[in-house]
This record gives C-alpha cells, sequence and structure tokens, in this order.
C-alpha cells in the first residue's frame, strides 16, 4: 500500500507509505496520490487534507531506479503524467491542503509540500532542491513557487547549490508557516488540521481560488475576481450562518456548504 489514508473529524491525512526508500515517489504512488485528490475534491466530508510521511523522510522526490529503468517511463512522462497533475489538483482543490513535513523532502517531494497551502516542519526536517546534483532542473511546479516564497535570487540560489535548508531556515526565509517541536509535532498538525475542517470550506475554497488568480493578474483584475468570489461566498450557506451567530453572539456551527 504506497498511501495510508486515515479520516478524522472532517479531515483526511494522506500518507507517503514507502518508508525503506524514503517515501520516494514511483508510478504507483504519483497515481495513487491523483486519484485520493480527486475523491477529496467530491467528497463533502473531507474539509481539510493533510499530507504527509511514513518514517524518517516526508518524500525523497523521484525513485530513481524507475527514472533510470530503460523499461520505465521517460523523464518528459513522469513530469508530464506524474507530478504536474498533483500540482495542479493540489492547488485547484478547493479545500486546505497542509504539508506536515515530518523528515527529509528533497527534489519533488521538496516541491510537493510547497505547493501545499500550509507547510509545517519538524525541527529535525530539510528541504533540497536536489535537481542540480544529477544534472536536472526542478520541477513540481518548484520554479514557480519557490522564487514566490522567498525571491528569486535566493531560490536560484538554493536550486543551482542544491544545499540543504533546515526547517528553521525554512521559517526564517518564509518558505514555509512553522516549524513545530519533535515532541508535539502531530499533535499540533492535528489541531491545525482540525480547526480549519470546522471553519466555512467553501469560504476557504474560494480564498484559496482567489490566491491562485493573483499571481497572474494585475490590481483591477484582482480586484474583479474578489468583487466575483465574495458574492459566490455571501450565497453560502455558512456565510448565513455565521452573520446569525454573530449578531445571536453565539458560536457558530459550520457545515462547509
Amino acid at each position: 500500500m504506497v498511501l495510508d489514508i486515515q479520516n478524522n473529524g472532517g479531515v483526511r491525512t494522506i500518507t507517503f507509505n514507502r518508508p525503506k526508500v524514503f517515501n520516494s515517489f514511483n508510478q504507483a504512488m504519483a497515481m495513487a496520490l491523483q486519484e485520493e485528490l480527486d475523491a477529496c475534491a467530491t467528497d463533502d466530508s473531507v474539509r481539510c487534507v493533510v499530507l504527509t510521511g511514513a518514517g524518517k523522510a516526508f518524500c525523497a522526490g523521484q525513485d530513481l531506479a524507475e527514472a533510470t529503468d530503460p523499461n520505465g517511463p521517460e523523464l518528459k512522462s513522469i513530469v508530464a503524467k506524474h507530478y504536474n497533475p498533483i500540482i495542479e489538483k493540489i492547488r485547484n482543490l478547493e479545500k486546505p491542503v497542509i504539508a506536515a513535513v515530518n523528515g527529509v523532502a528533497a527534489g519533488a517531494g521538496a516541491n510537493i509540500a510547497l505547493a501545499c497551502d500550509i507547510v509545517f516542519a519538524k525541527e529535525s526536517a530539510s528541504f533540497i532542491q536536489a535537481f542540480s546534483k544529477i544534472g536536472l532542473i526542478p520541477d513540481s511546479g518548484g520554479t514557480f513557487f519557490l522564487p514566490r516564497l522567498i525571491g528569486a535570487q535566493k531560490a536560484m540560489a538554493l536550486m543551482m547549490t542544491g544545499d540543504k535548508v533546515s526547517a528553521a531556515e525554512a521559517e526564517k526565509l518564509n518558505m514555509i508557516y512553522k516549524v513545530l517541536g519533535e515532541e508535539t509535532f502531530e499533535e499540533e498538525v492535528t489541531a491545525f488540521a482540525g480547526k480549519l475542517a470546522l471553519m466555512p470550506t467553501r469560504g476557504l475554497g474560494l480564498t484559496k481560488k482567489a490566491i491562485n488568480q493573483s499571481f497572474t493578474n494585475d490590481l483591477t483584475q484582482q480586484l474583479a475576481v474578489e468583487e466575483e468570489l465574495q458574492a459566490e461566498a455571501g450565497q453560502t450557506h455558512d456565510f448565513n450562518e455565521g452573520t446569525s451567530a454573530f449578531l445571536e453572539k453565539r458560536k457558530p456551527e459550520f457545515t462547509g456548504k
């Protein structure tokens, strides 16, 4: 089983489950993750998604044994059919996606984490743009997200050198949201994900949609996007519940619709 799936209170945790090879991706795991992200998109009971890894690593990127197998998929096919759909599904999923980086995140593994909405990392975790070590370029959205997170020059340096970035340094660079302690990591991620799962899911999804569009819009275009999506959010059950609860001075009970 290349993925382990757990459901708890509206949170679906997807664990990369190839610990013997540091959860590196092969075709089976890539396709399984695509299918699971599709399932999360259509399952109303899922209101937050967490990606994490089994064992000591989050994900070491591509399984090079597969990539160098003469009978295996070519690099172009691996990027086009394995990784690009994963990144697009993460970004287009109108629900929060959290990366819980429990260990090393290298290559495509690092960039899948950075494509998520919110990234937590254990103190012992690290991020490596490992592609230059084998003469490749960063894929899986790395050349898109990393420069936007930390700036072009720092991103370029990390991509060209392949230097390891500690969790603490990643937080300082604004590459990730927060570093968590070794002992409290799972507990804190679970609590945070659970909090998001109780919030107005449609509104969170529309917020994500607006941020996605902001990457390519100018101000006038983005203001129009906000106008359109705010009108859509105003038609949701959770908007009515939130405003009613505020006026009635009670805690809202959101349903995600």
